[in-house]
C-alpha cells in the first residue's frame, strides 16, 4: 500500500484496548501438563514462559462465532474482508517474570495495517503491540504479526511436509526436543488459549475448507517451544526472542525444536525432511527492529 489515504482500515491504526486476566494455580498446571519436560528452569513462584499466550483470549458467544470458529466481529481488530486469519509471528521482549498468582492486564494497541499481493493472491498484515503488566510493573512488550489470506482454493494442492505416522528423526541433535504433535496436544493447547480456530482440531474442515493435508500446529504452540528451549540453552530468559512462521507443521509428523547449526543465536522447528516450520532469533545485544 503506497499511501495511508488508501488504507480503508487507517482509522484502526493506533486503537487501543485493555484486559486482565489472573495467572491461576490451575492454569500454569495445565500449561506444564501440556508441555510436560518441553519447558525452561523458571524461578521460585514464576509461571513458565509462553504462558501470556493464554492469557486474556478473545471470548464471545457461540452464536457470534465465524465459521472457521473465530469470533466473527473481534472489536479489537479490523474487519479485514478476507476469511482466513493465522499467527505469523511475532516479538518479545522479557522486563520481568510473571508469576503465579498474578493479576495482568494486557494495553493492546493497533499497529501497521498493510496489503500486500504474493504467490498465493491478496495478503492483509495486522500488527498488534501488547504490554503485560503485573503490580510489579511492565513483565512482557509484545509485537504479534498477524495475515489474513484468501479463501483456499478447492484444486490447490499444498506443498506441506505430509510423513507417514510412524516416520521419525534419524539422527540425533544434542540439546534438541521432538516432538510428537498429536491430535490430543492441539486439543490441549487449543483449549488452554480458549482458541476455536477449526484448523487446529476440525480434521474435516482443515482439509476441505482450507486446504491443508491435515489438522495445522498452532504458531505459539510452536513459539512456546523455541522460546523455551533458547531460554534453556541460555541458562536464563532471553532479552528480546523474535520468530515467525515459514511453513504450516501437520499434526501426526514430529517436529523437532534445536538450535540452527549455522548461528548459534537462531533456533527452528523441523520436520522430519528438513521443511523448517518456524524459525527464532536472540538479539541480546540492542533493540533491534520493530514494526
Amino acid at each position: 500500500m503506497s499511501s495511508m489515504d488508501e488504507n480503508p482500515f487507517a482509522e484502526w491504526i493506533g486503537r487501543k484496548s485493555e484486559a486482565e486476566d489472573v495467572v491461576t494455580p490451575r492454569l500454569v498446571a495445565s500449561f506444564r501438563a501440556t508441555f510436560a519436560h518441553y519447558l525452561a528452569a523458571v524461578g521460585e513462584g514464576e509461571a513458565p514462559l509462553g504462558i501470556h499466550w493464554c492469557l486474556s483470549p478473545a471470548i464471545a458467544p457461540v452464536e457470534a462465532l465465524g465459521a472457521d470458529g473465530h469470533p466473527a466481529k473481534n472489536r479489537d481488530l479490523p474487519p479485514i474482508p478476507l476469511p482466513r486469519r493465522m499467527w505469523a509471528g511475532g516479538r518479545i521482549e522479557s522486563h520481568g517474570p510473571i508469576r503465579v498468582g498474578d493479576r495482568v492486564r494486557r494495553e493492546s494497541t493497533n499497529g501497521s495495517i498493510m496489503r500486500k499481493q504474493g504467490r498465493s493472491g491478496e495478503l492483509w498484515f495486522v500488527v498488534m503491540h501488547h504490554d503485560y503488566r503485573t503490580r510489579r510493573g511492565l513483565a512482557i512488550r509484545e509485537r504479534h504479526d498477524i495475515v489474513y489470506r484468501e479463501a483456499a482454493k478447492p484444486e490447490s494442492s499444498r506443498s506441506v511436509e505430509r510423513s507417514d505416522e510412524n516416520a521419525g528423526f534419524t539422527d540425533t541433535i544434542d540439546g534438541s526436543w521432538v516432538v510428537e504433535t498429536t491430535p490430543t496436544l492441539l486439543f490441549r493447547y487449543s483449549a488452554l488459549t480458549f482458541n476455536g480456530h477449526r484448523i487446529h482440531y476440525d480434521q474435516d474442515y482443515a482439509t476441505r475448507e482450507e486446504g491443508y493435508p491435515g489438522l495445522v500446529v498452532h504458531g505459539p504452540l510452536q513459539a512456546t517451544l523455541l522460546y523455551n528451549l533458547a531460554a534453556a540453552s541460555m541458562g536464563r530468559t532471553p532479552r528480546h526472542f523474535d520468530y515467525r512462521g515459514l511453513s504450516p507443521a501437520i499434526a501426526g509428523n514430529p517436529i523437532r525444536a534445536r538450535q540452527s547449526s549455522k548461528n548459534g543465536s537462531q533456533f527452528i522447528t523441523e520436520g522430519v525432511s528438513g521443511t523448517i516450520h518456524m524459525e527464532a532469533s536472540l538479539q541480546e545485544h540492542g533493540e533491534g527492529k520493530s514494526s
